[in-house]
């Protein structure tokens, strides 16, 4: 044994049981606080003081390790006196003398945790204790309803500013009606509609509100380019957008659908009769699938960058009942456009594998391009964006797509 670490199977290092002191503080500092700022001895949330056991030298081991277990008991005496702990103890009989042996590290409140541990926890807990004052002086029903702890917990990484905003946005909903307001019209100073969107529950759970009463989301728009020839060279507009849930019936029903990724492959692919090329909207498959003309198109294709996440929004669009055809989106297409990969992203971080997500519904093909993609020992590029692809070869193999599943009605139909 190393009496240095204490690495043996049967005791435990300082380095081990300060892990230990750590997780537990992870687990529970917000219910310490609230034990502490609560009149009520008997709270049930008690999770201090707790002792963490430093291990029990087997028989054997004091026989065999004799000198190096007083090492490591003296070791733990030493930094346990410099903190102010208590260790628990027990009297072993060696060698027909008794001997005390530490059993326990006693950690007795949430502060000494923290001192234990070390940075950042004394400053996080000094933040949590400030947040607690002040969310319970100007928010007392959290305190009545049981939710101030867990709203300690919320805003535990929010900066000083957002903490503040939080608590002005409360107050606001608290004392007014924004019945028919979008987040971006709410009128309180530094607030913007992605900040309230994010932490709405905390803001409904401040004002005491279970609704904070704005308008609902407008609903998705599918913006797409009319393709046909003879419908531009007629006038035609060659742009145009449905809104979800409202009327819309386009210049023609399209036999041919191309579903881009990135809008300027949408915007600029080659004309083609019967044809429309729609601006990809992300993860957001449903708003396609609700367009029963485009999503069931006689020919679908999805045209993606060739990445895990191009590979997992094509799984998505088939999960929402679109059958669509991938357009260089499989290995043989990889291996031909590789020379023109991304290594970093827009920010210049280099790219690497994310984590692997389930895809039912690829392809043999495309599985075995996404999983090379998100192999973390994967030598090769993580993506090749769709755009280094020349339109004129995406259009030929639309076509090729589009003949394909022409011959395979004309093949059921048959039978």
């Amino acid at each position: 044994m190393n009496p240095a670490t204490g690495s043996s199977p049967v005791v435990r290092s300082i380095e081990q049981v300060i892990a230990d002191v750590e997780r537990r503080l992870a687990r529970t500092w917000w219910h310490a606080l609230a034990r502490q700022g609560s009149d009520d001895e008997e709270s049930p949330e008690q999770h201090w003081p707790h002792p963490f056991p430093l291990g029990r030298p087997t028989t054997e081991s004091l026989l065999h390790d004799f000198a190096a277990l007083l090492d490591w008991a003296a070791t733990w005496r030493a930094w346990a006196g410099s903190l102010g702990i208590t260790l628990r103890t027990t009297t072993r009989r060696v060698h027909g003398t008794d001997h005390v042996l530490p059993t326990h590290l006693v950690v007795l409140d949430v502060d000494l945790a923290a001192q234990v541990v070390g940075e950042p926890w004394p400053g996080r807990l000094d933040r949590g204790r400030a947040n607690w004052r002040a969310l319970a002086e100007r928010f007392p029903q959290l305190a009545a309803d049981g939710t101030l702890a867990e709203t300690v917990r919320a805003v535990d990484g929010f900066a000083a500013a957002d903490v503040d905003l939080l608590m002005r946005a409360g107050q606001w909903f608290a004392t007014h009606d924004a019945a028919g307001l979008t987040p971006r019209q709410v009128p309180i100073e530094g607030l913007h509609a992605k900040w309230l969107n994010t932490r709405r529950q905390l803001v409904s759970r401040l004002a005491g509100r279970d609704d904070l009463g704005l308008a609902p989301p407008h609903p998705p728009r599918v913006h797409f380019t009319y393709l046909d020839p003879g419908h531009r060279a007629g006038g035609g507009r060659w742009h145009d957008a449905v809104t979800i849930g409202d009327a819309m019936v386009p210049a023609y029903r399209p036999e041919l659908v191309i579903i881009s990724e990135n809008k300027d492959t949408a915007l600029h692919f080659p004309a083609r009769a019967r044809a429309v090329s729609v601006e990809g909207v992300g993860r957001g498959a449903g708003a396609i699938a609700a367009v029963d003309w485009l999503a069931h198109a006689p020919t679908v294709v999805y045209w993606g960058d060739m990445d895990a996440a191009g590979l997992e929004i094509l799984n998505e669009f088939r999960a929402a009942g679109i059958a669509a055809l991938s357009m260089f989106m499989n290995p043989a297409a990889y291996a031909r456009w590789e020379r023109f990969g991304a290594t970093v992203d827009p920010q210049g971080r280099p790219l690497e594998a994310g984590s692997r997500r389930p895809v039912p519904h690829l392809t043999d093909d495309e599985r075995r391009l996404y999983e090379s993609l998100t192999d973390p020992a994967w030598p090769g590029v993580r993506r090749i964006e769709q755009e280094r692809i020349p339109l004129t070869l995406a259009l030929a193999e639309a076509e090729r797509l589009l003949t394909q599943t022409l011959g395979d009605h004309a093949i059921r139909a048959r039978s």
